[in-house]
């Protein structure tokens, strides 16, 4: 069966306001190198997907500059290829702006046309801040094999009472059938199936859930299509047994971002044979180390000068750090300069930020220091 891909780019970017201020929530930048769209791009182009809409809604300009053509992910074609969806929101429909941020079935409503004008029979959905390595063609069998209406990607974990109240719970029977849905449920702890915000249906059943939904006026999908219609849908669960994150306030990102330096993780996330993780590629000189420099448990991207220390930390392309720096458990973005003889320690630094000579900054790796893009301190 042929598939089309539909992203969401927008709907969480309230969770992490620090680095959606200046993007949205898909460019944010993650990895030394990546963005966070780029492994949900990748998943799809590695499980056969060339037909791909990202649904924008607002600040996506450097999420445009990012993709491109989509040549870096084979995407760059007549048929098919990528496709960004902008806002069909009239100027007379204002007020009603921030529901289509942040609600995936109101998303869907203004990218009716876009998945009306596709030919092909399934399609997957999904977020752009799952952060995993997933085979969506594995998926797409099981979704056709089960005969299923609906399959909802979904994983065993275990939640806290703070971490279940940011995911939608899962549960199925011993088939593998949804038979509830807890909808970021309070007081709520333990082993459960946690949805990963990707699912799988027909083409033509999704545009009949958003022609109910338009006439009915629903906005949630978990609870006005999905709980709404448990038992007369045939709604199948498939778990995922690989790592997987996702990104719902700053401190969860930079735990993610300290995580990648666990060789178990990057290898789970970034080294999956056959399923590599695409971005933009740009033509940079190698990292340079000059005499003296100290760099230990740390990713670095191209382009970057090393004169001083860094250990243990997330370093992106284009990061030079002075003499006699110090940079601990620190993610420091593109562009970013660290003057001599600065302290840097739990924070994270957003893009062109430039530390002046002999500055200390630290933060707590429950609560990073966050200095904002282009900023001088």
């Amino acid at each position: 069966m042929s598939v089309t891909g539909i992203i969401f780019s927008n709907i969480h970017d309230n969770n992490l306001p620090e680095l959606t201020r200046v993007r949205t929530m898909a460019s944010v930048p993650f990895g030394c190198r990546y963005r966070f769209i780029d492994f949900t791009l990748s998943n799809m182009v590695n499980s056969g997907v060339k037909s791909i809409g990202i649904i924008t809604q607002e600040n996506y300009q450097s999420l445009a500059d990012h993709i491109g053509t989509g040549k870096d992910w084979d995407l760059a074609s007549r048929s098919g290829g990528i496709k960004l969806i902008s806002p069909n929101i009239t100027a007379f429909a204002q007020d009603n702006r921030r529901a289509y941020v942040t609600t995936r079935l109101e998303s869907l409503k203004s990218a009716t046309v876009y998945i009306s004008s596709r030919n092909e029979d399934l399609v997957v959905l999904s977020d752009c801040d799952v952060i995993c390595n997933v085979d969506f063609s594995d998926m797409i069998s099981f979704h056709v094999k089960t005969g299923a209406d609906i399959t909802l990607a979904v994983k065993k974990t275990t939640l806290s009472t703070e971490l279940a109240e940011k995911n939608v719970i899962i549960k199925s029977d011993n088939d593998g059938r949804v038979n509830d849905l807890l909808v970021y449920p309070r007081d709520v702890t333990g082993d459960h199936d946690i949805s990963l915000n990707i699912m799988v249906m027909k083409r033509e059943k999704l545009l009949d859930i958003i022609a109910d939904a338009s006439a009915h006026g629903y906005t949630s999908f978990n609870t006005d299509v999905l709980l709404k219609n448990i038992n007369s849908y045939k709604i199948m669960s498939y778990s995922y047994e690989g790592y997987f994150a996702c990104v719902s306030s700053l401190a969860e990102y930079y735990a993610c971002s300290m995580e990648l330096l666990n060789p178990d993780v990057f290898r789970a996330l970034l080294g999956v044979k056959d399923r590599p993780v695409y971005t933009k590629v740009r033509n940079s000189p190698p990292t340079r180390y000059d005499e003296g420099s100290y760099v230990r448990s740390s990713l670095l991207a191209d382009g970057c000068v090393i004169r001083g220390t860094v250990e243990n930390s997330i370093i992106f392309r284009g990061v030079t750090v002075d003499k006699g720096a110090v940079v601990r458990n620190s993610v420091v973005m593109q562009g970013g300069y660290i003057g001599k003889n600065c302290s840097i320690n739990c924070s994270v630094l957003d893009k062109n930020a430039m530390i002046q000579e002999g500055r200390n900054l630290s933060g707590h790796q429950t609560l990073p220091f966050y200095v904002p893009k282009n900023s001088i301190i």
